[in-house]
């Protein structure tokens, strides 16, 4: 019986493509903040799935979506103010 093998995984191992660019990787720093208020919405979410929510445990979302949305806002904020040339408003 003849087996049929592959050799991709060995030639694109350790090809350049495998690994994030500096654009991605600064891209990704810039959208840390909204990263992190998602995981805090998840999770405060997560907290609840197997109960009835509290009053805290609705302030705790309440606060942790305002985070969310403050954090998309400036997202978008500083990268509109990025790409307007001439620096107009």
């Amino acid at each position: 019986m003849n087996h049929i093998v592959t050799v991709q995984d060995a030639v694109t191992a350790f090809a350049d493509f495998m690994e994030p660019t500096d654009a991605e990787l600064n891209a990704i720093e810039r959208e840390m903040p909204v990263i992190l208020a998602g995981v805090d919405l998840v999770d405060a979410q997560i907290t609840v799935l197997d109960r009835t929510p509290t009053e805290l445990d609705n302030r705790r979302i309440r606060r942790a979506r305002n985070r969310v949305l403050a954090a998309r806002r400036d997202l978008a904020n500083r990268t509109a103010g990025a790409t307007r040339p001439g620096g107009a408003a």
